[in-house]
């Protein structure tokens, strides 16, 4: 294939583009219908549930949201913490800054609302074999993002359905979010920053009243990790 870099905007852009993203798509799919049946049970509107997936469009931070307003967090916790686990999107961007030299800031901004987990990684293995360009990457990123929009909404539906009371909807944001964990626990690091972090929160939470034990936990447990990973040398880095 050759290079992209210099191509225009056209419907085979769009074309391919879209097409490349369905793994991502797939992958969103039952994670987003989750979001949705957990955040209706919190008591989020249908509408609520899609404003969240379009403006924060990041699922850690959504669940972990859902999971603090059930908790009475306020409101500064929430974005504070939101903020906090949304950090490495920086990294990310960063990385992907190289590749976008021929786009406008407008097409960056867009570009940069879009950026998460998967799509970073999707998009900067094209980039690297220097057969994608970033209209192409572009699509992904929000073609990937209408998945998310679209199942969370859907979940959010069949959420609805589901009475109230039901056998095992009370324990389905935390199983949720011990799948989001597990799912990240890729080496000796990672073990260890979750204990440290789960050990973090319970103490704190009963030494200081409140939620600031979340923001608290999360900054000890990622000073955490970054020490280790320089001390023990792993090369380890989040993607």
């Amino acid at each position: 294939m050759p290079v992209r870099g210099a191509e225009k905007w056209s419907w085979a852009v769009i074309r391919e583009g879209a097409g490349a993203a369905w793994p991502i798509c797939l992958g969103y799919l039952p994670i987003g219908l989750a979001f949705g049946v957990v955040a209706q049970k919190a008591g989020l509107s249908l509408v609520e549930i899609g404003f969240m997936s379009l403006v924060v469009f990041a699922g850690s931070s959504q669940f972990i949201a859902v999971s603090m307003l059930c908790a009475d967090a306020g409101f500064l916790p929430v974005i504070i913490t939101t903020f906090t686990v949304n950090l490495r999107h920086l990294l990310m961007s960063s990385a992907l800054a190289v590749h976008l030299r021929s786009a406008g800031k407008g097409w960056i901004a867009l570009f940069g609302y879009g950026v998460t987990d998967e799509s970073f990684s999707f998009n900067m293995n094209l980039f690297r074999q220097g057969n994608w360009g970033w209209r192409h990457a572009l699509v992904v990123n929000h073609v990937s993002n209408f998945a998310w929009f679209a199942s969370s909404v859907m979940g959010g539906l069949g959420g609805s359905l589901i009475p109230p009371g039901s056998f095992g909807i009370d324990y389905a944001l935390p199983a949720m979010l011990i799948c989001l964990l597990v799912f990240q626990l890729r080496g000796l690091v990672y073990v260890i920053v979750a204990l440290v972090s789960g050990i973090a929160a319970v103490f704190i939470s009963i030494i200081l009243p409140g939620n600031s034990y979340v923001i608290i936990a999360s900054v000890v447990a990622a000073t955490t990790g970054l020490f280790l990973n320089r001390k023990m040398g792993t090369g380890e880095k989040e993607t």
